[in-house]
């Protein structure tokens, strides 16, 4: 599989998969996206999303169980596969060596 780069939302959207484990779908990711950075993502940017990540690999899902509270509709589950936890390494990786490549000047400007 080709090297394919994170774009921002791409990037916190996946990390937001991770941290929800077992319980990560569209809806739950757009909840915990506002709670944790107090951005506010719509669902279909969010589905949108989850589904471009998954086509690239970053990460799989599968069907959940029919339940009486969606109207019997099922939820569609994600997980970060093992290219997607690689993917979110080196974006880490690349955000840490621009960072520690900041002169103390510029950080203490920023109030560092």
């Amino acid at each position: 599989m080709k090297r394919t780069f994170l774009g921002e939302l791409e990037e916190v959207v996946l990390l937001t998969v991770a941290v929800l484990a077992e319980d990560a779908y569209a809806v739950t990711v757009a909840q915990e996206l506002d709670q944790k950075t107090g951005r506010a993502v719509g669902f279909s940017t969010v589905h949108t999303t989850l589904q471009r990540l998954e086509e690239k690999g970053y990460l799989s899902s599968e069907m959940g169980g029919a339940t009486a509270e969606r109207g019997g509709r099922r939820k569609r589950f994600f997980r970060v596969t093992a290219f997607g936890r690689k993917g979110l390494r080196e974006a880490k990786e690349a955000r840490e060596a621009l960072w520690n490549a900041m002169s103390p000047q510029t950080l203490q400007l920023m109030g560092n």
